[in-house]
């Protein structure tokens, strides 16, 4: 079991979209297996390859009550967002120390690449689809607080490097 080290922010690679994957095999499994251990560690419900500092465009997500029902997906992609949005205080290990309120869509239906390399569909909704849209946004070089105003964005990041000097 390898839990990887997130990479504290305002790395540059936090902002940096991933490039795609062109098909899955070890490696890739290998990252996913890393995400996974690593988000059970946190504990979390999703991670992106970005917040490890692998810039491809990996992510996982198991907002599941028992844990160890992750959806690993490669290339993930946003088909269609619900109108009904849904709130939900998010944070991320890049930033350690703060959190947001984030209103985003309450379902989303996404298109992947899964773990037998074929390209699939699959519907997310409440906390799945929060997860889900947040590791989407890591690998497109987006944090969860770029859907904050300015003032409540700069004040959530000044916050996190005082407790960072602490």
């Amino acid at each position: 079991m390898v839990v990887r080290k997130c990479i504290p922010w305002p790395d540059r690679r936090l902002r940096t979209v991933a490039e795609p994957v062109a098909g899955i095999d070890d490696d890739v499994r290998q990252i996913w297996q890393d995400l996974i251990h690593t988000m059970d560690a946190m504990p979390g419900v999703g991670m992106g390859a970005n917040q490890i500092g692998v810039l491809r465009r990996l992510i996982v997500v198991d907002a599941s009550e028992e844990r160890g029902k992750a959806v690993c997906m490669a290339n993930p992609e946003i088909l269609h967002s619900s109108i009904e949005p849904r709130q939900h205080e998010e944070a991320s290990p890049n930033l350690v120390g703060v959190s947001a309120v984030i209103s985003r869509p309450r379902a989303v239906t996404v298109r992947y690449m899964d773990e037998n390399g074929e390209m699939t569909n699959k519907d997310f909704v409440g906390l799945w689809a929060t997860s889900a849209q947040h590791q989407i946004d890591h690998i497109n070089g987006k944090m969860y607080f770029d859907h904050l105003s300015r003032t409540k964005r700069d004040m959530l990041i000044k916050k996190a490097r005082k407790l960072r000097c602490e």
